[in-house]
């Protein structure tokens, strides 16, 4: 034992010292920077290989004696040293250790080496897990394999990294539990909810649609189809007052105010309608329950304004009803103006002074708290000036919106309140937590795996992602090895 562990650790001299000697002979003959920094790469991998089979071989096999006492049973030490494969970020390397068992053909039941390096179930390190999936949760599975084969020559499948995509995505709602709520020195007045929904594309047979057709397509039929994933996000803000005008002249000039106020500790979340302990749960009802859940964490007992700012749907708004019952509802801003601008097109030309004049005054109005009116001058303007066909049913559907969601379009006292009037968190969420990764080119989803990608893709938005790899590790160490402590001891005692 002990000759192996000098050998291992000689090893790795021998190998920095040839990378000594390989810089003072590229520095002698003039190699080029990027050839040498190329070559170094490659012997520090195998250098860290080496390091790392030294740190291995030092441990020992983890043979306590004969026998192991655990849980009231004695286990006995099971014949031959088994051996397990490693995968580093440094490259593969092969353990061997000692297991305590009842039965040679049973499950090993201690096995005190795995405790002491605190391995992980799969074969591949956390740290490689990590770095794994920070480029999967950016990118498709088949381009993250030849990034992390171009770097460090480790070479896995796309399957592989399906499957720890979903092993890993276990430990999120563990996470997110042990999550602390924010201080109240790092968090603003008005706390805001927002949701919104975005489609993911959906493999046809894993939806029950029968297998895909190898043929052609038939007129109207899609290659696949899409399941809304539902996205919320919950932040704090300061008031921001404002007037009519100044609302007006920033949104036409598509500018942001200097002093306007940065959302505090957001949190984004999406989720797909799926079977849950045997039971079909909607997206919405657990994004809303988290919304809430988030609410009561962070909203001081009621001391906090609570806003929801959303678009037009109505069974979003059907959730806040049932989940955030307290909250001021308010309709997006943005999704008005599109309203304002479909209507202003019935009637002056895309792109013309008169358009943008028509959506500007109106818009100015509306905020003012003259809903109401300018509903009501939309009408009779189509009854004036007569129209028809297209542009009176598209006008008709911008004059519908408006209508259903007057209640929400309190702008005068939301302004005066200085609560947000945009719910641009939410589409900027749906954008960044699910179209930039769901939508790639040719990405097709089955729901569990489109779920956990979503889970840890919100991990990494929220900032999250060294913190979600903190806990996983602890967590699972400790389920994997409840006797590690025990373990501890007895190598001190037996060293």
């Amino acid at each position: 034992m002990i000759v192996a562990q000098e050998q291992a650790i000689f090893k790795a001299k021998t190998e920095f010292n040839e990378i000594l000697e390989a810089v003072r002979r590229a520095a002698g003959e003039g190699i080029p920077i990027d050839e040498v920094e190329k070559d170094l790469w490659s012997k520090m991998l195998s250098l860290g290989r080496a390091l790392l089979e030294g740190y291995v071989e030092r441990q020992g096999n983890g043979d306590l004696g004969e026998r192991v006492e655990y849980e009231g049973r004695s286990l006995r030490r099971l014949e031959g040293d088994r051996e397990r494969r490693y995968v580093s970020v440094f490259g593969e390397i092969t353990i061997s250790r000692t297991v305590y068992g009842t039965r040679e053909r049973q499950r090993h039941e201690v096995v005190p080496l795995d405790a002491r390096l605190g391995l992980p179930e799969s074969d591949f390190s956390y740290l490689l897990q990590e770095w794994d999936q920070a480029f999967c949760v950016q990118g498709s599975y088949a381009e993250s394999s030849r990034t992390v084969e171009r770097i460090l020559g480790i070479g896995q499948s796309v399957r592989s990294l399906e499957h720890m995509n979903g092993a890993m995505a276990q430990d999120v709602e563990a996470f997110r539990i042990s999550q602390p709520t924010p201080v109240e020195e790092a968090e603003g007045a008005i706390l805001v909810a927002t949701s919104d929904g975005k489609g993911v594309p959906m493999r046809r047979e894993s939806e029950g649609a029968g297998p895909i057709s190898h043929g052609r397509r038939k007129k109207g039929e899609k290659a696949n189809t899409k399941r809304e994933a539902c996205v919320g996000a919950v932040y704090s803000i300061e008031p921001f007052e404002r007037t009519a005008a100044d609302v007006v002249d920033e949104v036409m000039r598509k500018q942001c105010r200097e002093r306007r106020p940065m959302p505090q500790n957001k949190r984004v979340r999406a989720e797909l309608t799926r079977e849950i302990d045997g039971e079909e749960v909607a997206g919405k009802e657990i994004t809303f329950s988290w919304l809430a859940e988030q609410i009561r964490e962070r909203g001081r007992n009621g001391a906090k304004a609570l806003v929801c700012v959303m678009d037009g749907d109505r069974a979003l708004w059907r959730m806040v009803a049932k989940y955030l019952k307290w909250a001021v509802c308010i309709l997006d801003l943005f999704h008005v103006m599109e309203r304002l601008w479909a209507a202003a097109h019935c009637f002056h030309a895309e792109g013309s002074d008169e358009a943008e004049g028509f959506v500007k005054e109106r818009l100015e109005r509306i905020l003012e708290g003259e809903v109401g009116r300018v509903i009501g001058g939309l009408k009779q303007m189509a009854t004036k000036q007569k129209l028809k066909g297209t542009r009176r049913k598209r006008l008709d559907q911008a004059i519908g919106y408006l209508e259903n969601n007057r209640g929400y379009m309190r702008y005068d006292e939301y302004l005066e309140k200085g609560y947000p009037i945009g719910s641009g968190v939410a589409e900027g969420a749906c954008r960044h937590l699910v179209k930039d990764r769901m939508e790639l080119t040719g990405m097709h989803w089955r729901t569990e795996g489109a779920q956990a990608m979503l889970d840890l893709r919100a991990v990494y938005l929220n900032d999250d992602w060294d913190a979600f790899h903190e806990h996983r590790v602890e967590m699972n160490t400790c389920e994997l090895y409840p006797y590690r402590r025990q373990i501890q001891a007895e190598w001190r005692m037996a060293a």
